[in-house]
């Protein structure tokens, strides 16, 4: 008679382009990909407790996954399985080693139209790869022990460098960063690893735009050598919250696999120590919340449509389209998200590109064992703190026009994600630790603005 708590199944599905495609994070590029250095994944791992409630996390080895898939894929595992939203959730290595994936970063190139019906098509198949590694998933359930732990990494550097012009992509060796990598175990009932799932806050930009070859950057490395190490388990990298992260130093492929290899040792050893079990039930919650723009006017892209950079006339085409059509660009839909193992181990996801001075702070005022990811569920552009946001530079400002977003985030983003993932958190009866702090910015300065107002009574676990 099984008498564990949990039942698991992992499964796996290779989503290398087939051709030659063009690649997604560096807008220099000037060609399509040359040739794959290893295998692109897209895998699950399917959870189901003693209630029968079920979940399924999907990584990919990809820049992300924007709404128009995960939307997609999720309302047929529903449909299929039974599985409501709020169990599933999708997370993105965030590589820009990797495909384009349509429409994500949309204004980043100007494809040829043959270029970009490779891209659309890759998408589309993209979507039927997640549907079907999902249910390979939920037909691989075996009793299973499942455990956590925390080890850390140290490759990551802010890259929010200060200079007398502004901020810029750089080093910036005293900014904020959180070198903590959280471990999920799977275990078969007879104890051997059947998956290890991990995280760490740093971009997958180790090898830079200057290669022309597909590969999951460092996370991906460092999967490939815990399998190694593992034969038969399957590893699945989560990307935490690495909005304004860099490994350092970086340049090179050879540069990508060592970082790959320091975080595989590091798993490895975590590993290799007595973890603390998970138990059941598991709760989730899942909200879409809105996100205002700054103020904009319809003269300022027509303006931008004399601007030398072309990705800015691509960008102030897209939003006088918007405005020709009556629907002007002032919000965007945000997903959070929380999965949670009984009281031991807490899930929280965020979409975007989100910026480190988050998750520092939710971990500081959540209690018990929290990982906080990023390049969930959808990766629609960068998410800053109001500090971020005030000084200005590329993950605030001007990575908005590679996301065909009108402009920086309104001033009180950060006020809308704390509150959003607060009243998500409640539903997964985790309440704040801290209120005292509420009225604080994440980045530790005062917002000027009175405490977050409970929307709900938080009923701990």
């Amino acid at each position: 008679m099984n008498t564990m708590e949990f039942c698991a199944g992992v499964a796996r599905i290779n989503i290398t382009p087939e051709t030659s495609i063009w690649m997604s994070g560096y807008s220099y590029r000037d060609r399509p990909s040359e040739a794959a250095v290893h295998p692109l994944w897209a895998k699950a791992l399917a959870i189901e407790d003693r209630n029968k409630t079920r979940i399924v996390i999907v990584t990919t080895d990809l820049i992300g996954l924007p709404r128009e898939i995960t939307d997609l894929v999720s309302t047929r595992v529903q449909q299929e399985y039974g599985i409501e939203r709020s169990r599933i959730m999708f997370n993105s290595t965030h590589t820009h080693s990797g495909p384009i994936v349509w429409p994500n970063l949309m204004t980043m190139f100007n494809l040829r139209r043959r270029d970009e019906r490779v891209v659309v098509e890759y998408s589309r198949r993209l979507g039927e790869d997640l549907f079907s590694v999902i249910g390979a998933a939920l037909a691989d359930l075996a009793p299973a022990q499942l455990s956590h732990g925390f080890g850390k990494a140290h490759f990551a550097v802010n890259r929010r460098e200060r200079t007398p012009e502004g901020v810029r992509i750089g080093i910036n060796p005293i900014g904020p960063v959180d070198s903590q990598v959280p471990i999920l175990r799977i275990l078969s009932e007879a104890g051997r690893l059947r998956a290890v799932v991990f995280g760490y806050a740093c971009h997958n930009t180790a090898s830079t735009g200057r290669s022309y070859q597909l590969s999951g950057d460092y996370a991906g490395f460092a999967q490939i050598e815990l399998e190694k190490r593992h034969p038969g388990a399957t590893a699945m990298f989560i990307m935490l919250c690495g909005g304004d992260q860099n490994p350092n130093p970086r340049g090179s492929i050879e540069l990508a696999w060592s970082h790959g290899k320091t975080l595989a040792a590091e798993v490895n050893r975590v590993l290799g120590t007595v973890l603390s079990p998970v138990s059941s039930p598991i709760q989730t919650a899942f909200e879409n919340i809105q996100l205002n723009f700054a103020p904009h006017k319809r003269q300022t892209f027509e303006n931008e449509l004399e601007d030398a950079d072309p990705a800015r006339v691509r960008r102030a085409n897209a939003m006088l389209r918007a405005y020709d059509e009556f629907r002007p660009v002032h919000q965007i839909r945000y997903p959070i998200q929380a999965l949670r193992f009984g009281s031991d181990f807490t899930i929280l996801a965020l979409g975007g590109e989100v910026v480190v001075a988050y998750s520092l702070r939710v971990k500081k005022e959540y209690p018990g064992n929290l990982v906080v990811a990023a390049y969930s569920n959808d990766v629609m552009s960068y998410i800053p703190s109001r500090r971020v946001l005030q000084e200005g530079g590329y993950e605030a400002v001007d990575s908005m026009i590679f996301y065909g977003l009108p402009g920086p985030y309104a001033d009180n983003v950060e006020d809308r994600v704390l509150d959003g993932l607060d009243a998500v958190m409640r539903r997964v009866g985790m309440c704040r630790k801290a209120p005292g702090n509420e009225a604080g910015s994440v980045d530790g300065t005062d917002r000027g603005l009175p405490p977050v107002s409970d929307q709900e009574p938080c009923q701990p676990l």
